[in-house]
């Protein structure tokens, strides 16, 4: 059974690393080591250190929490066949998406600061300002300052299609606001396969809005290449964490509504669950307001 290392908020109101299982939950607390710390030095000592590290039993009660502390939030775009079509599918600039999934260098963009990450059961946000707007499951990368993959997790990069779709250089609006990125709810080492099983599932009330499944290892492009292009021209004192892309996006005929509640699977990571809530932006321009409507 593959050991995980989980971040718990205890009563007290602090935070603490500890170790267990993606089946079984975190056991016992890790003693004298934070996730700062460890991605501060190389990839290798990651598990080494966790491993040898003192423990003690877990109190209660502990709230499990996003896995990431003062690191900054980065995502790769358009690693995906499937994420490449609903994007020119969307896109008043279609041929943008075609020449990103086929160039050397990988779209990265920033996603979200550490303090902002959701956790699991935390709650993600859709833009009121928006008029279409979907969850994206990805295997997430943890990596160390020298950008090297140490572990990885779930994502959900939470997106607005329709203000992507308006103009890709609106990206930022797009995917950066609060609530906008989750992560969890544990960190296991990376496998010796990509052949990973993801699963997404949103529940609206008592019913399935929308369900799907496939495997990361259509992915175009290796770990190890999307975390070299980032670590090119920016430092991360104490690691990263790094969004590798989405092969499954609903439908055009769905747009995530306030309530539903979006899981995210992915074989040996475990489950990310999370509640959907409407963030007031103000409303939308009219010309999305009509793109709305004929994807509803």
């Amino acid at each position: 059974m593959t050991e995980a290392v989980y971040r718990v908020a205890l009563a007290d109101g602090s935070f603490h690393l500890a170790i267990g299982t993606p089946e079984g939950g975190p056991v016992a607390l890790v003693e004298g080591l934070s996730l700062d710390e460890l991605l501060a030095s190389p990839a290798a000592q990651f598990w080494e250190w966790l491993l040898a590290a003192p423990r003690r039993e877990l109190p209660e009660p502990a709230r499990v929490v996003a896995p990431v502390q003062s690191q900054e939030v980065w995502a790769a775009g358009v690693t995906y066949a499937p994420s490449r079509d609903a994007r020119q599918a969307e896109s008043a600039y279609a041929a943008i998406y075609g020449a990103i999934y086929r160039a050397v260098r990988p779209e990265l963009f920033y996603k979200s600061s550490g303090p902002r990450v959701r956790g699991p059961g935390e709650p993600v946000t859709i833009r009121s300002d928006s008029t279409w707007d979907v969850p994206e499951p990805e295997i997430a990368l943890v990596l160390s300052s020298a950008c090297e993959v140490a572990a990885i997790t779930i994502g959900n990069d939470m997106s607005s299609r329709s203000i992507e779709g308006a103009n890709p250089l609106y990206l930022p609006q797009a995917k950066i606001y609060d609530g906008s990125c989750a992560l969890g709810p544990c960190l296991v080492p990376v496998p010796a396969s990509r052949d990973m099983s993801i699963q997404l599932v949103i529940r609206r009330g008592d019913h399935i809005g929308y369900q799907g499944e496939t495997s990361a290892s259509s992915m175009l492009r290796t770990f190890e290449d999307l975390a070299g292009w980032l670590g090119r021209a920016v430092t991360f004192p104490v690691g990263a964490v790094l969004l590798t892309g989405t092969p499954l996006i609903p439908p055009p005929g769905f747009t995530l509504a306030d309530g539903d509640l979006v899981s995210i699977t992915i074989g040996g990571l475990g489950t990310l669950t999370n509640p959907v809530r409407k963030l007031d932006c103000g409303d939308p321009p009219a010309s999305e307001a009509a793109r709305a409507e004929t994807a509803t």
